[in-house]
C-alpha cells in the first residue's frame, strides 16, 4: 500500500494532461526562432546609424505621407533616383516634391522654411545635395543622439539628427533620409554663408516688421529708402561682419595714405581698419570680405613719375600685390576677387582698378570718383564721400543757423576746372544778388560762413564727378545742389538723396534761380532739417562712432557682400 501510494503520488506530481504538453511544444517552436532572429538582428544591424532630417512639410503633403509609409531602404534608394529628387526653387519659395510612389505635390514654404545656404553657383540644388553639403557629424559611441540645426527666418530647417533605432517618424515630423557612408563636414565658408543668409532673412523681415528701438540712434524718416531695413542691416553688420586685412606690403604705398587732404578718406580708412578690433579678424576663414590696403594717392606720389606720364608703374604695383596675396592665400582665386574690396579717393582710383580684370569686374570698389561713365557699377561698387580734412577733428567745420536765419539763396566758390563749372560761372558769376557764385572769394569773406548763411550750396563736379563741397554743405546745414553727369551720390543704396538735396542738370544751369525759387519755404525747411539728421552719416570721428562715415563705408561693403554667395569650388552666384 505504501509503495503503491508512493507511485501514485509521483505520478500526480510529474504527469500533465496530454493537451497541455502539446501546447507547450508548439509555444517552444514559436519562441526559439524568434529569439534567434532577434539575436541575429541585434548582432548584424548597426546600432548607430546616421540620419539627416531634411525639412518639414505640412502633414497633408502627399510626399510626406508616402515617405513615412516606406522603409528607410526604399527612401535611400529613392534619394539617388532622378524621379525622387526634391528641388528647392529659391525665387518662388516652393518645394517641388515627387514621392517614391510617383505622386507629386507642391508645398509653399514660409520665410522660415527656405534653405540656409545655397553653396552652388548653379540653379537650385536637390535634396541629396542639401544633405551632403551641410553635414557636420561627429560620430561617437558615447552619445546616442546628436542634434545640430541651422535655422533662420528665410531658410529651410536643415537639421542633422542621429535618431535612436526605436524612434518612429510621424506625419507631422521631418522625413529622415539615410546618408552615404562618406561624411562631408560643413566648411567654415559654409558657416560664413549661413550667417549671411540669416542676415538676409532678418533684413527682409524687418521691412514688414515694427521699428526697432535703440537708445543711441534709430534711423527714421524719408531720408532713407527703407529705414527699418537699413536699421536691421546695420545691426546685423555690427553683430557678425568680419574683415580680413592683408598684412603684406609696406608703407607708404600699403597700410598708409593721406589723412589731411581731399583724399583723406584713403588714409583714415586704412588706419582705422588696421587698428580696429570689432570688425577686423585675424582668421581669414572667418572673414566675409578681404581688404586690399593700398593707397592710390600714395602710388601717385611715390610710384608714378609725373614727367613720364606713364601709368604702368601703378598698374604693375596693383598686379604684383594681388599676385602676392593670391599665391600666399587661397581666397582671391576662390572667388575671383568677388569678396575683396579696395578703397580709393584719388581721381585715378578707377584707373588703378583697371589693372586687373577681376579687380574691376568682380571686386567691390569703394570710390570717391563714382562715375558710371567710367565703369562704376552701383550694384557692385560703393560710392564714398570725398572729405577735405584739415585736421583729424571736425572742430569748426560744423554748425550754422536755423533755416529761417539764412539770408543767401545759393552759394558757390571754387576753381574753374572740368566741363561744368565754366558754364556755372558764365551764367551766374556776379550776375545776381541771390546767387553768390565766385571763382575766388573777396578778401575777408570766410568760405564756411558763406555756407552757413546760405540756404542752398551749389556742388558742381570739377575734373571728376566727386566734390568735397557736398559733405561741407551737409556739415554746415546747407542743402546741397548737385550738378554733375553720371555721378552716383555717396551711400545712395541707403540714402534717398532727393529728400534732402536738389539735383540740377547741366542744361538747366541757366534756370538755377527759377528752380530754387519754386521750392516752397515749407519744403525747404523740411529738407534742411533732414540735412541735419543725415549728416551724422558723413561725420569723421576719431575714434569712429556708430553710423558715422567709417561705419557707413563698411555697411555699404557689407551690403555688396550680401549680394553674392561664395563656394569652396571657385563658385560665385549673385543673390
Amino acid at each position: 500500500m505504501g509503495r503503491d501510494g508512493n507511485k501514485s503520488c509521483f505520478a500526480c506530481c510529474f504527469s500533465t494532461p496530454t493537451t497541455s504538453s502539446s501546447s507547450a511544444i508548439k509555444l517552444l517552436f514559436f519562441i526559439v526562432p524568434l529569439i534567434l532572429v532577434s539575436f541575429i538582428v541585434f548582432v548584424l544591424v548597426p546600432r548607430n546609424s546616421t540620419w539627416a532630417l531634411i525639412y518639414s512639410l505640412p502633414p497633408s503633403t502627399s510626399a510626406v505621407a508616402a515617405a513615412a509609409a516606406n522603409s528607410s531602404e526604399k527612401l535611400g534608394a529613392a534619394v539617388h533616383a532622378e524621379s525622387s529628387q526634391q528641388v528647392l526653387d529659391l525665387p518662388s519659395r516652393v518645394v517641388k516634391t515627387v514621392d517614391v510612389g510617383g505622386s507629386s505635390g507642391e508645398a509653399t514654404l514660409s520665410d522660415s522654411d527656405e534653405v540656409a545656404v545655397n553653396r552652388s553657383a548653379s540653379p537650385p540644388f536637390s535634396a541629396v545635395e542639401a544633405v551632403t553639403k551641410f553635414q557636420e557629424l561627429n560620430e561617437t559611441k558615447e552619445y546616442s543622439s546628436l542634434n545640430t540645426s541651422i535655422t533662420d527666418s528665410d531658410s529651410l530647417d536643415i537639421t542633422i539628427n542621429r535618431t535612436p533605432n526605436n524612434a518612429t517618424t510621424s506625419l507631422n515630423e521631418t522625413i529622415a533620409l539615410p546618408l552615404k557612408h562618406s561624411r562631408q563636414v560643413r566648411t567654415k565658408l559654409d558657416k560664413v554663408e549661413a550667417g549671411l543668409q540669416r542676415a538676409r532673412s532678418a533684413i527682409r523681415e524687418a521691412k514688414n516688421g515694427s521699428q526697432l528701438q535703440e537708445s543711441d540712434y534709430v534711423p527714421i524718416g524719408p531720408m532713407y529708402w527703407d529705414a527699418k531695413a537699413f536699421h536691421r542691416s546695420y545691426l546685423e553688420m555690427e553683430k557678425q561682419f568680419k574683415v580680413f586685412v592683408y598684412k603684406e606690403g609696406e608703407p607708404p604705398v600699403f597700410h598708409d595714405g593721406p589723412c589731411k587732404s581731399i583724399y583723406s578718406m584713403e588714409g583714415n580708412f586704412i588706419y582705422k581698419l588696421d587698428v580696429d578690433t570689432k570688425f577686423q579678424t585675424k582668421d581669414p576663414q572667418k572673414a566675409h570680405v578681404f581688404y586690399l590696403p593700398f593707397s592710390v594717392a600714395k602710388m601717385v606720389r611715390f610710384v608714378y613719375s609725373r614727367d613720364s606720364r606713364d601709368f604702368s608703374p601703378i598698374r604693375r604695383t596693383v598686379v604684383d600685390y594681388i599676385n602676392l596675396v593670391a599665391q600666399k592665400y587661397p581666397y582671391w582665386n576662390r572667388s575671383h576677387g568677388a569678396d575683396h574690396f579696395m578703397l580709393a579717393c584719388h581721381d585715378w582710383g578707377p584707373e588703378a582698378s583697371f589693372s586687373l580684370p577681376h579687380l574691376e569686374k568682380n571686386s567691390i570698389r569703394a570710390l570717391c570718383n563714382a562715375n558710371t561713365s567710367e565703369r562704376f557699377n552701383p550694384v557692385k561698387d560703393v560710392s564714398i564721400p570725398e572729405i577735405n580734412l584739415i585736421t583729424d577733428k571736425l572742430t569748426g567745420l560744423m554748425g550754422g543757423p536755423s533755416a529761417s536765419q539764412r539770408q543767401i539763396l545759393a552759394f558757390f566758390a571754387g576753381g574753374v576746372h572740368g566741363p561744368i563749372r565754366p558754364v556755372l560761372l558764365e551764367h551766374w558769376e556776379d550776375k545776381d544778388e541771390d546767387i553768390k557764385v565766385h571763382k575766388y572769394l573777396p578778401r575777408g569773406v570766410n568760405y564756411y560762413d558763406m555756407m552757413r548763411n546760405s540756404k542752398y550750396c551749389i556742388c558742381p563736379s570739377g575734373y571728376e564727378v566727386a566734390s568735397p563741397r557736398i559733405v561741407e554743405a551737409l556739415y554746415n546745414g546747407c542743402v546741397p545742389v548737385l550738378i554733375s553727369k553720371s555721378y552716383v551720390a555717396p551711400f545712395s543704396d541707403v540714402l534717398r538723396w532727393k529728400s534732402f538735396s536738389v539735383t540740377v542738370s547741366v542744361d538747366d544751369i541757366p534756370k538755377l534761380k527759377e528752380i530754387l525759387m519754386n521750392i516752397s519755404t515749407r519744403q525747404y525747411i523740411r529738407m534742411q532739417r533732414r540735412v541735419l539728421q543725415v549728416r551724422r552719416h558723413f561725420e569723421f570721428n576719431s575714434p569712429p562712432k556708430r553710423y558715422d562715415v567709417f561705419h557707413m563705408i563698411l555697411h555699404s561693403v557689407w551690403l555688396r557682400r550680401l549680394n553674392v554667395r561664395i563656394t569652396d569650388d571657385h563658385g560665385v552666384v549673385a543673390n
